[in-house]
């Protein structure tokens, strides 16, 4: 009798619990925190009390008279006359945002990139970045000699008439913004940000505010990836839990060492199997399976004393046993099976006999 050492789902379980709630927790933490940040909408949203968000701009904008059309699609989009805000215009089909510039009185865009500035404003280049910090207008542009100093950064560019270090850019009927945390709720009451943000945006009683969002049938068909198009605090969550999961991994992962010998659970004895295997065959009554185990094993021993392979046939077998001792002993190696116990111990008399023999 044997003694299964597998391990059953208890045993599983409690081995297992312990990760699999730290996991469990770790994740739930993730998408808590996730949600939290992203509850705001995307960056400059005039719906979004976030601090990145525009609601305060909008509600300042609405106070001074302008009629705020917030837009999350450029669908039916026609902004003819007004002034246009466009938030991440790298999402927006080129085509699509040089249509819309086009039908505009003035266009802002927040940070472009290089094939939105082509599409709009190709007399403006992008240059290096820029950090977030007070800066001096420096320039002559009314809006900027207005608010005088800003909080202001993210992307320098180069054109005929910049201000504010290159953090704003302006080509004809486009005005470039390197960054939108000037605009922000968080940032709007610091320096003359409010006022900047006031004499860009609120110069024509009509501001159409465009969010660029998922479905809009406008985006950049086959460039923007699904990466681009999720909030930040998303795939900050998500870098959160694989950090963790790899971190859990390297705390219950097995050490590779040298080989331990462990002591077996139970040790048999081979006398004890053997008489355990034939209380069975007696039990079921299978005298031919034991005499066919019997004969099968004595055949193995005989090839092996008399030189022949594990493959040999009975005809060659026979022949070196005759050669050997004389007789035939083809019915006793491979005759039929026997009837009865008392038939099987003679059988098993009778081999081990005759090994004897061919041993001498």
């Amino acid at each position: 009798m044997s003694t299964s050492v597998s391990p059953d789902a208890r045993t599983v379980w409690r081995a297992v619990r312990t990760p699999a709630l730290i996991v469990l927790l770790v994740c739930a933490a993730g998408i808590v925190l996730a949600l939290a940040r992203s509850a705001g909408g995307p960056p400059l949203d005039p719906r979004s009390a976030d601090p990145a968000g525009g609601r305060a701009l909008a509600r300042l904008l609405d106070r001074q008279g302008v009629t705020v059309e917030p837009t999350y699609t450029s669908a039916g989009l026609r902004p003819a006359g007004a002034t246009l805000l466009v938030t991440d215009p790298d999402l927006v089909d080129p085509a699509t945002l040089s249509r819309l510039a086009g039908q505009a009185a003035h266009v802002v865009l927040v940070e472009p990139g290089d094939e939105a500035l082509t599409a709009v404003a190709p007399a403006v280049s992008r240059e290096n970045g820029l950090a977030v910090t007070t800066r001096e207008p420096g320039c002559a542009l009314a809006a900027a000699t207005a608010a005088g100093p800003v909080t202001i950064g993210g992307t320098g560019y180069q054109a005929r008439r910049t201000c504010y270090d290159g953090a704003i850019a302006q080509s004809g009927r486009v005005t470039v913004v390197g960054g939108p945390q000037a605009f922000g709720n968080d940032a709007l009451g610091e320096q003359g940000n409010a006022a900047l943000a006031l004499r860009l945006l609120g110069e024509r009683q009509r501001l159409v505010w465009y969010v660029p969002s998922a479905g809009d049938p406008g985006l950049a068909g086959g460039q923007e990836s699904l990466y681009d198009l999720l909030p930040g605090a998303w795939v900050f969550g998500a870098v959160q839990a694989g950090v963790a999961v790899v971190l859990l991994a390297l705390w219950r992962a097995r050490r590779l060492g040298p080989v331990v010998t462990e002591p077996l659970p139970v040790v048999v004895r081979a006398a004890e199997t053997v008489e355990g295997r034939a209380r069975l065959y007696r039990r079921a009554g299978a005298t031919g399976h034991a005499a066919d185990a019997l004969r099968r094993a004595s055949l193995g021993r005989l090839r092996g004393r008399l030189g022949l392979g594990a493959d040999a046939g009975p005809q060659t077998v026979l022949a070196a046993i005759a050669a050997r001792t004389g007789r035939d002993v083809g019915p006793l190696l491979y005759g039929p099976p026997p009837e009865g116990d008392a038939a099987l111990v003679r059988l098993a008399d009778a081999l081990d006999a005759l090994e004897n023999e061919v041993r001498q």
